[in-house]
């Protein structure tokens, strides 16, 4: 899978948990993704060297899991995720669940996630 563009010329990807689409990309210091998480899905549990994230629950329930840590973010509501934290979203619920997740920090790209579990096989990547 390659992200592709959207009709307004933003990164948009499917992924096998959902999608993203990039709402900014022009800063050197943070990035900003839509996150769309379908239902009963989740991202895999992941740490990044380089950025931290800010997920700000848009619509539906987060379950995220911090270092093994469960929290359960609602609509409105947002966690910090600092630089080198395991880290996973899932969505429990029964309707697609969506974040904005600003990236702050030296570096943004796909090369900088350690996958440490992940249902669609992509785990050690």
């Amino acid at each position: 899978m390659s992200p592709t563009v959207d009709d307004k010329g933003r990164e948009f990807d499917e992924r096998p948990w959902g999608s993203y689409l990039v709402l900014d990309d022009d800063a050197p210091d943070h990035k900003v993704k839509r996150i769309v998480v379908d239902p009963l899905k989740r991202l895999s549990y992941q740490s990044h060297a380089q950025r931290s994230e800010h997920w700000f629950v848009v619509d539906g329930t987060a379950k995220v899991t911090l270092d093994g840590v469960e929290h359960l973010v609602e609509a409105g509501s947002s966690i910090d995720i600092p630089q080198g934290t395991a880290h996973r979203c899932e969505n429990p619920g029964p309707s697609p669940l969506v974040f904005i997740e600003v990236q702050y920090g030296s570096y943004f790209g796909e090369d900088d996630i350690v996958r440490y579990e992940d249902d669609f096989g992509r785990a050690g990547s």
